[in-house]
């Protein structure tokens, strides 16, 4: 399910960064003094992979069984059971914006040896109307205002790019869009916070080089991109978009994990070239595993970790 549609049906219902060293510290599985950077180190998990095990995300079809999951004990179980260490957090698995959650969302994190790579604003103002591209000025106010908020939780975790869907974006007109990603990166180059899009929801997925065009011209200080392996229509377009898009990616991709067949090989898509086309453009970022397919998502969170650390 494409995130922006499932977040429509509920409301009707930075930079480059460095990797490896000893970041990962000492969990059960890793003690102390022990360097071990190996491919998790490039490796994330996404809280989306488990959004049904998330109360304000569950899809009223879903019926696997399991214990419903908070943001607060997610990195623990995310080491302990898969031995990754970088994650990916939705805005709507925060329980609070406020000061003291966010405070125990950090001390979970270091007592984890964890970090947050990077965290998908999925937020309704970004979707109302035209959102970050909107032609009325308050329109794109409002969206911008509510980014800015996750720039600072962003902040306050450590989390060093946030992820702000430009909306309904014109192409042949993109100062709506410049203007308010131009704002963001204003507002979150000095917290440390980068902002950057996914192909994503109708955004760049069937057209990737509007995208293209949209970061040519804001230029690699204000707006990077994410690339995600699955969100595109068609063979064809996802190797002439990944091509395309990874030049802009410093920060993480999306390794999206659909169907698998006996053997734990992606079906849906030609999943190691996807890693192919990220080696040719050196992506140095964080590969982040975001799993839709059916079944049991945590049986598909560790297919798709395998299959990264087969093909990185």
């Amino acid at each position: 399910m494409i995130r922006r549609d499932f977040f429509t049906r509920l409301a009707v219902g930075a930079g480059a960064f460095a990797f490896g060293g000893d970041l990962l510290g000492q969990t059960k599985h890793r003690p102390a003094g022990v360097n071990r950077p190996d491919k998790r180190s490039r490796i994330s998990i996404s809280t989306w992979s488990l959004h049904n095990y998330f109360q304000s995300t569950r899809e009223k079809e879903f019926t696997l069984p399991g214990d419903m999951l908070s943001l607060i004990e997610f990195p623990e179980m995310i080491a302990d059971r898969y031995q990754v260490h970088n994650l990916e957090f939705c805005a709507p698995h925060f329980a609070s914006t406020e000061k003291t959650y966010l405070q125990e969302v950090k001390g979970r994190l270091v007592r984890a040896h964890s970090r947050v790579v990077n965290m998908p604003v999925d937020i309704d103002e970004l979707w109302r109307g035209g959102g970050l591209s909107d032609t009325e000025q308050s329109v794109r106010d409002a969206a911008v205002n509510a980014s800015k908020i996750w720039i600072d939780v962003a902040q306050a975790i450590g989390s060093k790019s946030v992820r702000c869907d430009p909306g309904k974006f014109n192409p042949q007109d993109l100062s709506p869009t410049l203007e308010s990603y131009r704002r963001l990166a204003a507002y979150g180059k000095p917290k440390g916070v980068h902002v950057i899009i996914e192909n994503h929801g109708g955004v760049g997925s069937e057209h990737p080089e509007e995208l293209v065009k949209l970061f040519e011209q804001a230029g690699p200080d204000v707006v990077g991109a994410l690339p995600d392996f699955g969100n595109f229509p068609d063979e064809a377009t996802r190797e002439t978009g990944l091509p395309i898009l990874f030049p802009y990616a410093h920060v993480v991709c999306h390794a999206k994990g659909l169907e698998f067949d006996s053997a734990g090989n992606e079906t849906k898509y030609d999943f190691p070239k996807c890693i192919e086309i990220s080696k040719k453009a050196a992506f140095a970022g964080v590969y982040s595993i975001e799993f839709e397919g059916p079944g049991d998502p945590y049986e598909g969170v560790k297919k798709t970790l395998d299959e990264l650390l087969k093909y990185l």
